[in-house]
């Protein structure tokens, strides 16, 4: 394992790299607020069957810097490309998993880079804002304001990992908040919440990635969907026909099912990764 830093945007990535230089590669991003210790418990079982990992922090958040200019879907998709371009050896492609916020920066990269990604895994992603209009956003961000916005969001994180148990659950929503309220942090946050609007920034890109094979992860208990399978099922459509694109639901889970489950989550990865690199899909277009 090593630890690199990427200049981009103005600030620094923190990526965390696992696995041979030469095996194909998968990047992988959390959800707003989270880590890229969510990816560890897969990350993991890819490595142990012969896969490169590369774990990246969101901007502001994690290990990353604070100095970044802007935040957004369109940024993370960004940081997704210079990743790879940084990481790929010569005649590569990239898998690009993400979680979240990070599930629409990923198609987002894939439908501006096809000749550097092969595929996506997307978990819990919004590709669209579901049914939280402007009005109900503009109430949450005014949520997230100093000097309550820490509580309010150490009370709200604490509700969307149902999977680890009501005691773990808070315990990570804790320490989500810790790393939140560090020196210059929550302000990059609420510059991001403020930010979002993945109907405008994913909404484009949408008709690019119609051909890109995926895999569709879901937490069946996930509160950021009043009806996640449905929400699954609609951005199943917008990738590649089955069998190349598929959904996995996850029982119990919430909105970090690889987290919360990830001897359901891992195997159902790897299967997905290995028949794009049986198919030589890790191989860059000619």
């Amino acid at each position: 394992m090593s630890v690199q830093y990427i200049e981009n945007g103005g600030g620094k990535l923190v990526v965390e790299v696992r696995g041979s230089a030469t095996a194909p590669l998968i990047i992988c991003s959390p959800g707003i607020g989270d880590f890229r210790e969510a990816y560890y418990p897969v990350a993991d079982q890819l490595v142990a069957a012969g896969y490169r990992i590369a774990l990246l922090d969101l901007r502001g958040q994690g290990d990353a810097s604070i100095e970044f200019s802007r935040y957004g879907d369109a940024e993370t998709a960004s940081d997704f490309i210079k990743v790879a371009e940084t990481l790929l050896q010569k005649g590569q492609r990239v898998v690009l998993a993400g979680a979240s916020m990070s599930g629409g920066a990923a198609t987002i990269a894939a439908g501006q880079r096809p000749d550097l990604v092969a595929g996506v895994v997307t978990l819990g992603g919004f590709l669209r804002n579901g049914s939280a209009g402007p009005v109900l956003r503009f109430i949450m961000n005014l949520m997230f304001l100093r000097p309550w916005g820490p509580w309010m969001w150490k009370m709200y994180s604490a509700t969307l990992w149902p999977g680890l148990g009501a005691d773990a659950s808070k315990a990570r929503a804790q320490k989500s908040a810790d790393s939140l309220t560090r020196p210059g942090r929550w302000a990059a946050f609420q510059t991001l919440m403020g930010t979002l609007d993945h109907d405008k920034d994913v909404a484009p890109y949408l008709p690019k990635v119609a051909k890109v094979p995926a895999l569709i992860v879901v937490g069946d208990k996930d509160p950021d969907w009043s009806k996640p399978l449905e929400e699954a099922a609609w951005v199943a459509t917008q990738f590649a026909p089955s069998p190349a694109t598929t959904t996995l639901a996850v029982p119990g889970a919430g909105h970090a099912p690889q987290f919360e489950n990830p001897e359901v989550v891992g195997p159902e990865v790897v299967r997905f990764v290995n028949g794009l690199r049986e198919g030589d899909s890790f191989k860059a277009v000619a």
